[in-house]
């Protein structure tokens, strides 16, 4: 099966609107750039968006934000993006908040064929509304169901043409479960190599999984920096 693909028009050529998409990336590390800018190119809409962050205003999901083609955000954390907060506010936007690990897991589970797992995160609160809870061990948990994504995009370090991946540090806190989850994974990566040239030791996820993968270009490689005041 040949999984390789000229760019990222063609990689997601048959992403239609309405579709729920997968992107990974942890804040503003790992961003499917090349993917996101063919998705806002081809102009598809009515997007279920599932994502740790929804971006910033200017990068990653919030450029889809700014042009109105996300229905629906599945993520954990959405600050820094006054779009996001607008539309939310304004009522454009459905927003499902979960918790990091819980979405983590729901992620993780669709990968390993798990259809629901109970968890104590959440119970009490508005996240416990309509679910089924159960008691263990003295301790109520609430029932929490896998993510089925049609496709899952994610971006990596390295990458060879059967599809095995090389994520470097926190960008593969999301994107390795995702890419075992989706239906149809596309993968972007900096570097594309032949077969042999990856240390199997490295390769944090197989290619069995990956249908689709490409040599991106232009990334911008955001860095989040923490702005601290010394006490006087």
């Amino acid at each position: 099966m040949k999984k390789v693909v000229k760019d990222a028009d063609e990689a997601i050529s048959d992403i239609q609107s309405g579709s729920t998409l997968m992107l990974g990336g942890f804040g503003l590390c790992g961003i499917p750039e090349n993917c996101i800018d063919a998705l806002i190119k081809k102009g598809v809409n009515e997007l279920t968006c599932i994502s740790n962050n929804a971006g910033v205003d200017d990068f990653g999901i919030g450029l889809m934000l700014k042009t109105r083609q996300v229905k629906k955000m599945i993520s954990s954390y959405v600050g820094e993006n006054a779009e996001f907060e607008r539309q939310l506010l304004s009522g454009e936007l459905e927003v499902d908040l979960i918790p990091q690990g819980t979405l983590a897991t729901r992620i993780a589970m669709r990968g390993m064929g798990i259809p629901a797992f109970f968890t104590p995160a959440g119970y009490g609160t508005e996240i416990a509304e309509g679910k089924e809870i159960k008691e263990f061990d003295g301790k109520m948990h609430l029932m929490e169901m896998a993510l089925q994504a049609d496709f899952a995009i994610v971006k990596a370090w390295k990458g060879d043409t059967l599809g095995n991946l090389v994520f470097r540090k926190t960008t593969r806190n999301f994107s390795v479960p995702m890419a075992k989850a989706g239906d149809i994974t596309i993968a972007e990566v900096e570097e594309l190599v032949q077969p042999g040239a990856l240390d199997p030791d490295e390769i944090h996820v197989p290619g069995i999984y990956i249908h689709r993968i490409f040599q991106g270009e232009g990334y911008e490689k955001r860095i989040e920096r923490k702005t601290v005041s010394l006490p006087k």
